[in-house]
C-alpha cells in the first residue's frame, strides 16, 4: 500500500516537472537566410593499360585515347549552384617508357575547350606515382559546365622496345571534388 502512494506522488511530481517549460516564439523567416554548401566526391576515371596492350602484331602502338561521356552537367541543379571543381588525378607507370597524358576537355559538337596534360617519367625500379589536381572556379568553372566528353591521349615517348611480353603497367585513379552553394 505504502509502495502504491509513494508511486502515485512521485509520478505527480514527474508530470508537474514536465508541465513547466520554456517556449519562444518560432520565426519561420529565418529559412530564407539559410546557405548550404554541401560538397560531393565522386569516382571520375579509372584505367589500368598493360605493357602489351601498346603492341599489336608485334608494332607499337604509340597512342592510345578514351573518351567517357561526363554527363553530370546536364543536370541544371547541379549546373546551377556549382561554385568550385577539384579533378583529382593519379597515374601509377611501372613501364618503363615515359608517357604524356593529355586530357581535352570538349564540348556537345566536339569541339576543345580546355587542355591539360601530364608528363609520366619512365618506370626506373622506384614508386612512379604522379598527381596532380586541376582546379576549376570563376571563367575556368564555365569551361568545365559545358563540357560533355573528356579525352584521354596516352603518348608513349621513344624508349625501350615494347613487345607482346613486356611488363608493367600504366594506371589513372582519378576523383571530381564538388563543391555546391544552395541559397
Amino acid at each position: 500500500m505504502k509502495s502504491g502512494v509513494f508511486n502515485r506522488i512521485l509520478g505527480m511530481l514527474i508530470l508537474a516537472l514536465f508541465s513547466f517549460s520554456c517556449v519562444s516564439d518560432l520565426d519561420f523567416n529565418q529559412v530564407s537566410n539559410l546557405k548550404l554548401k554541401p560538397v560531393f566526391v565522386s569516382n571520375l576515371a579509372y584505367f589500368d593499360v598493360l605493357a602489351n596492350q601498346f603492341v599489336t602484331n608485334g608494332v607499337e602502338q604509340i597512342i592510345t585515347v578514351d573518351t567517357p561521356t561526363l554527363d553530370v552537367f546536364k543536370d541544371s541543379f547541379f549546373k546551377e549552384n556549382l561554385v568550385r571543381a577539384d579533378l583529382f588525378f593519379e597515374i601509377n607507370n611501372t613501364i618503363n617508357r615515359a608517357y604524356t597524358l593529355d586530357l581535352i576537355y570538349l564540348d556537345k559538337n566536339n569541339q576543345s575547350l580546355y587542355t591539360n596534360n601530364f608528363v609520366i617519367p619512365a618506370y626506373t625500379g622506384v614508386e612512379n606515382l604522379v598527381t596532380e589536381t586541376d582546379v576549376f572556379e570563376n571563367g575556368k568553372l564555365d569551361l568545365l559546365k559545358r563540357t560533355t566528353k573528356i579525352a584521354f591521349i596516352l603518348k608513349m615517348f621513344p624508349g625501350p622496345i615494347l613487345s607482346e611480353s613486356s611488363i608493367g603497367s600504366l594506371k589513372l585513379r582519378s576523383s571530381a571534388t564538388a563543391y555546391l552553394v544552395v541559397e
